[in-house]
C-alpha cells in the first residue's frame, strides 16, 4: 500500500521525479562542476529513501550484503572514511547499445532504475562516492546529492558512446562526490587520459581532500579505462598516464591515495600489474576479502549478451597501503542472489556490483614507505 507522503516528502518527490530536457542538459555539457546548489534546501536521506521505496514497491527488495571486518588490531583515532566505487550503467547504453538479452526492458526504466541506484547509495552512506557511466548527472545526481551534503564534480567523455543513442541524455562520464562536512577540497584535476601520446576518450578526476577531523590530506581519484578485448596495450598506456599524473599530484606518494575505477581489465592484464607494482605502493582493497589476501574476487560484473555470458573482475579500489588501513569491505552478491538471468535485473540496477570500503589513516605512514 502507498502510504501518505506529507508535504515535505511530496515536494521531495517532485524533485526526484523531475528530469531536465535533453536540450537543457546539452547546455551543461562543458560545465564540469556545478558550484551553487547550496541555494536548494537540504533533504533528509531518510525522506529520499522513503520516496525511492514508494517508487520501487512493485520490485523485489534489495539484496542483503554484509560488511567483512578486516581490521588487524590497529587502533584508529578517527571515524573511518567510507568510499564507494560503482559503474552504475549509463541509461542510454543500458537501453540502447549494451544488449542485455536476459534483462526485460521494463527493468531498465529510468524512473525506477534511478531509485534503485539511489537506494543503494543511501543504504551504504558513503563519505566519498566514485561513479562511472553517469549520463544523468545534471538532472538527477548533482541536484539530489548536493542537497544531501555532497560536493559534486563531473567529467564527461569527449566522445561518449551515449551520444550515438537516440533520445540520449547527454554524454556519460566519471563523477566524484564527497561530504562537505567531513572534507575540504584542496585541489581538483580533471584528467583526459593519453595513450601512446594520443589523447583518448577516457577520463579521470583526482581531488586532494583535507579530512576535517584529522587534518590529514589524501587524494581520491576515479577513472574508467577503455573497454573491449584487444585493447589491452591501450589500457596499459592509459594506466601509465594516470599513474604519472597521480605521482605528481601526491608528490610521489607523500599524500595518501585511493583510486576507484572500472579498469575493464582482469587481474591478469598488464595495467593491473602496473598498479600493483607502482612506486606509489598501492594495494587492491578487495584482495583482502580472499583467504590469503592475495586474490581478487571471482567477479565484479556478470551479464548475458548475445555473444554469451560475461563474468569478469574489472572494478577495483586501490589504496596507499603504507598510509591507509582497510577496516572493512562490503561482501559481493552471491551467484544465487544474482540469479540465472544475471545483471542488470529488477533487483539490481547495474551490470557492475558496487564496491564499498572503510579506510582509516595509519598513525606513522612514513615508517612503512
Amino acid at each position: 500500500p502507498v502510504c501518505s507522503m506529507g508535504n515535505s516528502t511530496s515536494r521531495l518527490y517532485s524533485a526526484l521525479a523531475k528530469t531536465l530536457s535533453s536540450s537543457a542538459v546539452s547546455q551543461h555539457q562543458d560545465c564540469l562542476e556545478q558550484p551553487d546548489s547550496a541555494r536548494l534546501d537540504p533533504i533528509d536521506p531518510k525522506d529520499l529513501l522513503e520516496e525511492c521505496q514508494v517508487v520501487l514497491q512493485k520490485r523485489p527488495p534489495r539484496f542483503q550484503r554484509n560488511f567483512v571486518d578486516l581490521k588487524k588490531n590497529t587502533a584508529s583515532n578517527h571515524r573511518p572514511i567510507r568510499v564507494m566505487q560503482w559503474n552504475i550503467l549509463a541509461q542510454a547504453l543500458g537501453e540502447g547499445k549494451d544488449n542485455f538479452v536476459q534483462c526485460p526492458l521494463e527493468a531498465l526504466k529510468w524512473e525506477e532504475r534511478k531509485c534503485l541506484i539511489l537506494e543503494e547509495i543511501l543504504a551504504y552512506k558513503p563519505d566519498i562516492l566514485c561513479l562511472q557511466e553517469v549520463d544523468h548527472y545534471f538532472d538527477t545526481f548533482e541536484p539530489l546529492l548536493s542537497r544531501l551534503g555532497y560536493q559534486c564534480t563531473f567529467f564527461p567523455k569527449p566522445w561518449s558512446p551515449c551520444l550515438d543513442v537516440e533520445q540520449n541524455n547527454g554524454p556519460d562520464g566519471c563523477a566524484l562526490f564527497f561530504l562537505k562536512d567531513r572534507f575540504e577540497l584542496v585541489n581538483s584535476a580533471n584528467i583526459r587520459l593519453t595513450a601512446m601520446k594520443l589523447k583518448t576518450n577516457q577520463v579521470a578526476i583526482a581531488q586532494t581532500l583535507k579530512c576535517q577531523e584529522t587534518g590529514r590530506l589524501f587524494c581520491i581519484a576515479v577513472t574508467h579505462l577503455k573497454a573491449r578485448t584487444g585493447w589491452e596495450r591501450f589500457r596499459s598506456a592509459q594506466g601509465c598516464d594516470l599513474l604519472q599524473n597521480l605521482k605528481s599530484i601526491t608528490q610521489g606518494a607523500k599524500i595518501p591515495l585511493i583510486i576507484c575505477g572500472d579498469f575493464n581489465a582482469e587481474p591478469t592484464e598488464e595495467v593491473y600489474r602496473e598498479f600493483s607494482n607502482s612506486s606509489l605502493n598501492l594495494n587492491s582493497a578487495y584482495k583482502l576479502l580472499s583467504p590469503d589476501g592475495q586474490s581478487e574476487p571471482p567477479y565484479t560484473t556478470w551479464k548475458i549478451r548475445p555473444s554469451g555470458e560475461c563474468r569478469h573482475t574489472l572494478d577495483y579500489i586501490w589504496y596507499s597501503q603504507h598510509a591507509l588501513n582497510v577496516n572493512s569491505a562490503l561482501g559481493l552478491l552471491t551467484e544465487e542472489q544474482i540469479g540465472p538471468n544475471r545483471l542488470p535485473s529488477f533487483n539490481y540496477p547495474s551490470d557492475h556490483l558496487s564496491l564499498v570500503c572503510d579506510f582509516s589513516f595509519n598513525q606513522d605512514p612514513d615508517r612503512l614507505l
